[in-house]
C-alpha cells in the first residue's frame, strides 16, 4: 500500500498539480540529493505535506477524511488511548459493530494498526487524514472530559436536594445519616470520579475544592500554577465533601475542625494516592487534595536534574556508611522525591532500610516503611526510638520538624547508620543555622552531616512549543547583579553545553509558545539544584556558628552552583526559561 514515485508523478502532471519540465527537475534534485521525491516537491514548495496525503489516499483509493470540524464521540474517541495516539498519530473517529475506522497520517504503520486491533477486538479501517484533523482530534481529549464533566454537573445536580452545611446542625445523628446517604447517591459518585479522573489526566499535583457564597470553585495546580477548572452550583458542595469525607475515612458530621486522611485509586496505568485536608471556612468546608503517584520507579538523579559536580558530591555521600543526606526546600519543592531516588540507589539486598514519614507518599519493595500517627502517639521522635532498634543500615526521617526529633537523627547519624531526611529552609547553607537553633552542637553537626541539597521545582518547556531567543547586553548584566555569570558560562562548557569560544551574546535561550495541544508552551516541572558539600572550610565556619551567607559564600568558592545559576544553565539547554527560573528562585 505505498505509493510509488512513478504513480506519484503521472498523477501529479495529469492532475495538474506541476508541469512534466518541474516534475522531471524535481525527481533530478531528489536523486542529487539522495533523498525522496515526495520531501523534494514539499520543501521546493510544489505542494504542501497535507496535499500529498489527499493524493496518496486517492492514489490508493483509501478515503481521505477531514476531522479538523468533526467533534468525535468520546466513547469512540477514547478506545485509543491519549498516549498511543500520539504516539503513533491515530484517533478513533467512528465506529459500528464489526468495524473501528481510525484516521492516520501513515496509513503503511502497520504496527499502530496491529496493536489498536488487539486493544479493541475490531476490524480496523484505516483512513488517511492531514495533521491539523489529528491535532483537532487530539484536543478532543482534553476537551470531552471537560464536557462530559459538565453534562454530568447540568445534569446530576438537578437532582440533588440541599443539605444543610451548617457547622451548627443541632441534630447530629441525623445529620450524618443524611450525609453519608447523600455521599452514596449516584449522581455525587459520577461527579467526584469524573473530578478526580479528569485531575489525573490533567496531570494536576493539588485538588481545591472551595466554597464560595454562590457557587463551589474548583481548581487545579498544573506544573506548579493554580489554575481555575470550573465552577459548580452551591447545592453540590455538601455532596462533594461528604464522598471525599467517605473515600478518606473522616467523620462526616465534623464541621468545625480540620480533619485530614488519604484513600487511593487505580486508573488503567498508575495508582494514584490522594493526600486529603478539609478546613471550615465562611462559606462552608474547603477541601485540598494533594495527588500522590504511588511509583517511583523510573526516577533517576540525572531524571530530576542533577549534573556534574552536584551529581557527583551525592553519589559520593550514598557510598559512605554513616552521616546524614539531608535536602531542603519549601513544601511541594519535591524534597521527597529527592529522597526516594536516593533510597533507590541504595536499595540493595545487602541493606536493611527502615523509614518513618507523614504521610508515606511512594511505596518501595524492600523498604521497611512506618507511618506516623501522632493521635496514638507515634511521632517521628517516637518512632525513630524504635527504629534504631530493628538493626537499620539506613533510616529515612520524612522530616525534622522538631528538637527531639534532630537530636535523634544525629545521634543516629552517629552511632553507624546513613540517616536521609528533610528540613523547611530556603538553601543549603541554611540548613546549618536551623539545626543550630534545634540546639544541635555545632560539632555534632560537622561529625554527621555529609551533604545537603536544596532545590525548587521549575516549570519544563514543551519541546514541540519553544522558540530561541539571545539575551540583550542589558539583560545579561542585569543577571550579573545577582548571579556569577562567569561561572555558569564556565561550567556549560565544562559540561560541554556550549562551545568554548561563545560568548554569552551568542548563547541561545528559549521561551514559551502557546499551541492549540498547549495553552502556555509548558509541560511538567524539573528540579533546580545547590548541592552543598560539608568540606573542612565549611566545617570551620560550622564550628565558629557562623552565618548561612559566610557558609554559602565558601561553598561557592569551592565550586557549588546555585540553585539560581543552575535555572540558568537548565534555561541555557532549553529545558526551562529564565523568567521561570527568577519567577521561582525568590533573591
Amino acid at each position: 500500500m505505498h505509493v510509488t514515485a512513478k504513480q506519484l508523478k503521472e498523477f501529479l502532471v495529469d492532475a495538474g498539480f506541476i508541469s512534466l519540465a518541474d516534475i522531471e527537475a524535481v525527481e533530478e534534485k531528489s536523486i542529487k540529493k539522495k533523498t525522496t521525491l515526495e520531501e523534494v516537491l514539499i520543501s521546493d514548495g510544489h505542494i504542501s505535506e497535507d496535499e500529498l496525503r489527499r493524493t496518496q489516499a486517492c492514489i490508493l483509493g483509501i478515503p481521505f477524511v477531514n476531522l479538523k470540524e468533526q467533534k468525535i464521540d468520546y466513547e469512540v474517541l477514547s478506545m485509543i488511548p491519549e498516549p498511543i495516539a500520539r504516539k503513533y498519530n491515530i484517533v478513533a473517529f467512528k465506529k459500528d459493530a464489526t468495524s473501528l475506522d481510525v484516521a492516520m497520517l501513515d496509513t503503511d504503520n502497520i504496527e499502530a494498526i496491529e496493536f489498536v486491533k488487539k486493544k479493541v477486538g475490531l476490524k480496523i479501517k484505516p483512513r488517511l487524514t492531514d495533521e491539523e484533523s489529528i491535532k483537532n482530534a487530539l484536543l478532543q481529549y482534553q476537551k470531552s472530559l471537560k464536557a462530559e464533566f459538565g453534562d454530568i454537573i447540568q445534569r446530576e445536580s438537578i437532582q440533588l436536594k440541599p443539605v444543610s452545611d451548617s457547622p451548627d446542625s443541632d441534630d447530629d445523628t441525623e445529620s450524618e445519616k443524611n450525609l453519608k446517604k447523600l455521599a452514596e447517591d449516584l449522581p455525587v459518585v459520577k461527579i467526584v470520579d469524573t473530578l478526580l479522573n479528569h485531575a489525573i489526566l490533567q496531570g494536576a499535583s493539588d485538588i481545591h475544592i472551595e466554597p464560595m457564597e454562590t457557587q463551589v470553585l474548583i481548581r487545579y495546580r498544573i506544573d506548579g500554577i493554580l489554575h481555575d477548572a470550573m465552577t459548580l452550583p452551591k447545592n453540590v458542595a455538601p455532596g462533594i465533601t461528604a464522598r471525599i469525607k467517605v473515600l478518606s475515612n473522616l467523620k462526616l458530621d465534623e464541621k468545625r475542625l480540620p480533619q485530614d486522611g488519604r484513600f487511593k485509586i487505580e486508573t488503567a496505568d498508575q495508582k494514584v494516592s490522594f493526600r486529603v485536608s478539609t478546613l471550615p471556612t465562611y462559606y462552608g468546608e474547603k477541601t485540598v487534595m494533594r495527588l500522590l503517584r504511588d511509583s517511583v520507579a523510573g526516577f533517576t538523579l540525572e531524571v530530576l536534574g542533577f549534573h556534574g559536580e552536584g551529581l557527583e558530591r551525592i553519589h559520593a555521600a550514598t557510598k559512605k556508611k554513616t552521616g546524614m543526606i539531608l535536602t531542603t526546600g519549601p513544601t511541594g519543592s519535591g524534597k521527597t522525591t529527592t529522597l526516594y531516588t536516593v533510597l533507590d540507589i541504595l536499595n540493595t539486598p545487602d541493606v536493611n532500610i527502615s523509614t518513618i514519614e507523614d504521610p508515606i507518599e511512594y511505596q518501595m519493595t524492600r523498604v521497611n516503611q512506618t507511618q506516623v500517627r501522632s493521635e496514638i502517639g507515634l511521632t517521628f521522635s517516637t518512632g525513630l526510638r524504635s527504629l534504631v532498634r530493628q538493626d537499620p543500615d539506613i533510616i529515612m526521617v520524612g522530616e525534622i520538624r522538631d528538637a527531639e526529633t534532630a537530636s535523634l537523627a544525629v545521634n543516629a547519624a552517629l552511632t553507624g547508620h546513613l540517616v536521609l531526611s528533610t528540613l523547611h529552609t530556603n538553601s543549603a547553607a541554611g540548613a546549618m543555622p536551623r539545626l543550630i537553633d534545634m540546639g544541635i552542637e555545632p560539632f555534632l553537626i560537622v561529625s554527621t552531616v555529609k551533604v545537603i541539597i536544596a532545590q525548587r521545582l521549575v516549570r519544563r518547556l514543551d519541546d514541540a512549543s519553544k522558540e530561541k531567543y539571545f539575551l540583550s547586553k542589558t539583560e545579561i548584566e542585569s543577571l550579573g547583579k545577582t548571579i556569577d555569570m562567569d561561572k555558569v558560562l564556565g561550567v556549560l562548557k565544562e559540561e560541554k553545553i556550549v562551545e568554548k569560544t561563545r560568548r554569552w551574546e551568542e548563547v541561545p535561550f528559549y521561551k514559551p509558545v502557546a499551541s492549540t495541544e498547549n495553552d502556555d508552551g509548558y509541560k511538567g516541572r524539573i528540579g533546580i539544584h545547590e548541592v552543598m558539600d560539608v568540606s573542612p572550610a565549611v566545617r570551620d565556619l560550622i564550628v565558629r556558628e557562623s552565618t548561612a551567607d559566610a557558609i554559602e559564600e565558601q561553598a561557592q568558592k569551592e565550586g557549588m552552583i546555585t540553585m539560581i545559576e543552575d535555572g540558568i544553565f537548565k534555561a541555557v539547554q532549553g529545558i526551562t526559561t529564565v523568567e521561570d527560573v527568577l519567577r521561582v528562585v525568590s533573591e
